[in-house]
C-alpha cells in the first residue's frame, strides 16, 4: 500500500469573542478572612470548567439573575506564576456585550485593569483556624470591582483553536469555530427555552476541503473536537436551566408575597408552580402574573358585598373597652398608652358620667344594674377608676422626684425581698488581705466580719372615700387630687425615713447594734467608736478633712475585742455631701470649682479630678450641719429594703356586695407600701454638727 498524504484546507475567521482570566489566586480572602492555599485550588480544578460568569453578584436575599449573565468559563488549567487558576472566558448571555467592553476597556486602561476582576461564588469547608480544607463547587465566577481573592483580567485572548493535523515538517492546523449571539431585551426576565438551545447548539464545523475520499486521522482528531464542544455546551445548557429555574423559585416568592392574597390561596398558587419547577420545567412571569390576577379578581368578586363604599378609609380598629380606656386617660389628665394613640373617644363630663354609665346606677343606691347599661362593655368602674389612679400616684411620684425628693436615691441601695422577714445588713471589704501560707502548712480561718444590723418591715398606707355624694356632685378634680396626695404622700414618707437617720437623737442618729450612736466622734479601737462626727463649718479645708477621715476608716475584721479597729484602710472618699438648702450654694463652690467666685480658689487643685455632687434634703432644718456619703454602688451604708415596689399600691372595693357599699355608700381606694430602712455600716457615712 502506498501512503498518501491528505492536506486540508481550512477555512478560519479569528473573532476575538474569548479572553483569558484568573479566576482565583492562593490567599486570604478580603473581608472574609478564609485562607485558599495552591493545594486545594489545584483539587478544584476540574470544579471550574463551564461556570457561569454574572455582572456582579447577586443583592442579598436575591439569587443570581440570567439578565446578568455574562458568559462562562472554559478550559481550566493552573497557572504557576500566578499561583492561581486560569481558564478561558467566553463571551454569551444577555451582558455580553458589557463584559466584552469591560475587557477592552482594561486592556487600554491600567487603572480599570486593576479595579475590575473577577469574585467566585463557592462552597467550601474549612477549619478552625480560617485555612480552608476543600472546596465543594463552583456556583459562578462574577465580574466585580475589587474582588476578594485575585481574580482578574489577563492579557491576549484565547478562542477556541484545536489541532485537526500535522504533517510532517508542518505546523499545527488550526480550526476555530465561530460563535453564535442571539440578542436578548433588556426587559427579559428569565432566559427562554430557545435561547438556553441557541446558546448551547455547536455551530456546524467548517467542511475541509479534501484531494481525497479516504478518512484520515485528521478528520477523526477534527470529529473529537466537535464532540468536545458538545460536551461543553450541554453542561453551559443544564448551568443555564438551574439558574433559570432557581430564578422561577424567586420570582414565585417576591410575588405571592406582595400580592396581598390570603394565605390559603398563596399556597394553592405555590403548590401548582413549585410542582412545574421540580419537574425541571420553568415558568413564564407572564403565566405567574395571570394566575394571580385571577385569584384577586375571584376575591373582589367575592367580598364586594361586605365592602364599605364611601370617601373614608378603614384605619385602625379599637374596641369599645379601648374607647373607654382611653376616655378615663383623658379624664384625669393623664398620658396615654401608645396602643391608645390614635383613638378618638367621646369626652367624659365627669365622673358621675362614668359612674353611671357602667353601673346603670341611676338612683344612686350603690348597686349594679346591668339591664340599663347600652354599652356593650365589660369593664368595671372601680376597676378603671383604681388603674387611673395608680397611674396619677406614679406621674406624681415621679414630678415629685425631679422637683428634689429624689435625693435620697443617690445613697441608698434599693432591694427587692420576697417576704416581710426582718432584713439583715451585709457588709462588704471585710476580709482586709489574705495571709500567706506556707509549703505543706494548714490554712488559717479567716476572721469574717458581718453586720449584726436588723431591721422590720413597716406598712404604711389608708383609704379614700369615693362617695356617692362625691360621684353625684361630679368632683372629678377633686378625686384626681386625692390621687397625687397619695403618690406625694409616699415619695415624702421614704425621703423622711431617710433624712432622720442624720437628724434623729439630736443629731446623732439611730444606735447601732454595737451599743454606739451611728455618728460619734471615739476611737474606733474601742467596740461603739465610729469616728465620724465632726463640729467645723462646712469649708473647702474642712470637705477635705472629712473626706480624709472617711477615707482612713479600716475595714471590720471582726466584732471582738483584739480585732476593733486593726482593718486596712477602706479607701474610699466621699461623693456626695448632704446639706440643707441655706448651704446649698457653699457646697456647691466646693465640688463644682467653676462656680467658686473668691479670689483665691483653694478647692481649683483640691477638687479637679474627683468626682463629687450635691445633695440637698429637704427635711433638714438646721442651716449649719452636713453630711458627707460614699457612693452606695462601691460602699452601701444604707438599705432601702420593698417588698411591693416602691411606689404606693392601689386598691378598690366597690362591688355593690361591699360592706362600705352598702353601709356608707361609698367605694373605698386603699393605698398601701411595706418599706425598711436599714443602716448597716458607719464607715461610708460621716455628720458634722457645728
Amino acid at each position: 500500500m502506498t501512503d498518501k498524504t491528505i492536506l486540508l484546507k481550512l477555512s478560519t475567521k479569528p473573532t476575538d469573542k474569548g479572553f483569558t482570566i484568573l479566576a482565583i489566586t492562593a490567599g486570604v480572602a478580603k473581608g472574609h478572612n478564609l485562607d485558599f492555599s495552591a493545594e486545594v485550588l489545584k483539587e478544584s480544578l476540574s470544579l471550574w470548567d463551564a461556570v457561569p460568569c454574572m455582572l456582579d453578584h447577586p443583592a442579598f436575599f436575591e439569587g443570581p439573575s440570567v439578565r446578568d449573565l455574562a458568559g462562562a468559563l472554559h478550559d481550566p488549567t493552573w497557572n504557576e506564576a500566578d499561583t492561581g487558576i486560569q481558564a478561558n472566558l467566553t463571551p454569551g448571555g444577555p451582558a455580553a456585550d458589557v463584559l466584552s467592553k469591560l475587557h477592552a476597556a482594561a486592556k487600554s486602561d491600567p487603572a480599570i485593569m486593576s479595579t475590575v476582576g473577577f469574585s467566585a461564588v463557592l462552597k467550601l469547608t474549612y477549619k478552625s483556624d480560617s485555612k480552608v480544607e476543600r472546596i465543594l463547587s463552583v456556583s459562578s465566577v462574577d465580574c466585580v470591582i475589587d474582588p476578594a481573592r485575585g481574580g482578574k483580567f489577563l492579557s491576549g485572548s484565547a478562542v477556541g483553536y484545536h489541532s485537526a493535523h500535522r504533517s510532517q515538517g508542518e505546523p499545527m492546523k488550526k480550526i476555530l469555530r465561530e460563535s453564535k449571539v442571539i440578542e436578548v431585551e433588556e426587559k427579559d426576565i428569565l432566559p427562554t427555552d430557545e435561547m438556553i438551545t441557541a446558546l448551547s447548539t455547536p455551530p456546524t464545523p467548517p467542511v475541509p476541503e479534501t484531494d481525497g475520499a479516504s478518512e484520515t486521522s485528521a478528520v477523526q482528531e477534527l470529529l473529537a473536537a466537535q464532540k468536545k464542544v458538545e460536551k461543553k455546551n450541554e453542561s453551559t445548557e443544564a448551568s443555564l436551566r438551574t439558574m433559570r429555574l432557581a430564578a422561577c423559585r424567586n420570582l414565585l416568592r417576591y410575588s405571592l408575597e406582595t400580592s396581598k392574597l390570603p394565605d390559603a390561596i398563596q399556597t394553592r398558587i405555590e403548590r401548582r408552580f413549585n410542582a412545574m419547577v421540580d419537574k425541571g420545567q420553568p415558568f413564564e412571569p407572564t403565566e405567574l402574573e395571570s394566575a394571580i390576577t385571577e385569584e384577586q379578581e375571584m376575591l373582589s368578586a367575592l367580598t364586594a358585598a361586605g365592602t364599605i363604599q364611601g370617601p373614608a378609609r378603614i384605619g385602625n380598629m379599637h374596641t369599645s373597652a379601648d374607647q373607654l380606656e382611653a376616655a378615663v386617660s383623658d379624664l384625669f389628665g393623664l398620658e396615654r398608652e401608645t396602643r391608645l394613640a390614635s383613638v378618638r373617644p367621646a369626652r367624659l363630663t365627669g365622673i358621675r358620667e362614668l359612674y353611671l354609665m357602667l353601673t346603670g346606677d341611676y338612683d344612686l343606691h350603690g348597686g349594679y344594674y346591668g339591664e340599663r347599661i347600652q354599652l356593650a362593655t365589660t369593664a368595671d368602674f372601680t376597676g378603671l377608676v383604681k388603674n387611673a389612679l395608680n397611674k396619677v400616684v406614679a406621674q406624681q411620684w415621679e414630678a415629685l422626684g425631679k422637683a428634689g425628693y429624689d435625693w435620697w436615691e443617690k445613697i441608698v441601695k434599693v432591694e427587692h425581698f420576697t417576704s416581710l422577714n426582718d432584713i439583715t445588713g451585709t457588709l462588704i471589704g471585710t476580709v482586709g488581705a489574705l495571709p500567706s501560707v506556707a509549703e505543706g502548712a494548714e490554712y488559717t480561718e479567716l476572721a469574717i466580719g458581718d453586720s449584726p444590723e436588723t431591721a422590720s418591715f413597716t406598712k404604711y398606707g389608708g383609704y379614700i372615700p369615693l362617695t356617692l355624694e362625691l360621684i353625684d356632685r361630679d368632683e372629678t378634680r377633686k378625686l384626681k387630687a386625692y390621687a397625687s396626695e397619695l403618690g406625694s404622700a409616699a415619695r415624702r414618707k421614704i425621703s423622711a425615713l431617710i433624712a432622720a437617720i442624720f437628724t434623729a437623737n439630736s443629731g446623732v442618729g439611730p444606735t447601732m447594734a454595737d451599743g454606739g450612736a451611728l455618728f460619734n466622734n471615739t476611737a474606733v479601737t474601742t467596740l461603739t467608736g465610729h469616728k465620724n462626727l465632726l463640729v467645723t463649718a462646712l469649708a473647702t479645708a474642712e470637705w477635705e478633712v472629712v473626706s480624709q477621715a472617711v477615707y482612713d476608716q479600716p475595714m471590720l475584721i471582726k466584732q471582738a475585742a483584739g480585732y476593733y479597729g486593726t482593718g486596712p484602710k477602706m479607701a474610699v472618699s466621699p461623693r456626695f455631701c448632704l446639706v440643707p438648702r441655706a448651704l446649698q450654694l457653699t457646697a456647691m463652690k466646693i465640688l463644682y470649682p467653676s462656680l467658686e467666685n473668691a479670689a483665691t480658689i483653694y478647692s481649683e487643685n483640691q477638687q479637679r479630678g474627683q468626682p463629687g455632687d450635691v445633695v440637698t434634703v429637704p427635711e433638714w432644718t438646721s442651716a449649719t450641719n452636713w453630711a458627707a456619703v460614699v457612693d452606695p454602688v462601691i460602699a452601701p451604708a444604707i438599705i432601702v429594703g420593698e417588698r411591693f415596689g416602691l411606689k404606693p399600691e392601689i386598691f378598690t372595693a366597690g362591688q355593690e356586695t361591699d360592706p362600705a357599699v352598702f353601709m356608707n355608700d361609698e367605694h373605698r381606694i386603699k393605698v398601701r407600701m411595706f418599706n425598711s430602712v436599714l443602716v448597716q455600716d458607719f464607715r461610708p457615712l460621716h455628720k458634722t454638727n457645728v
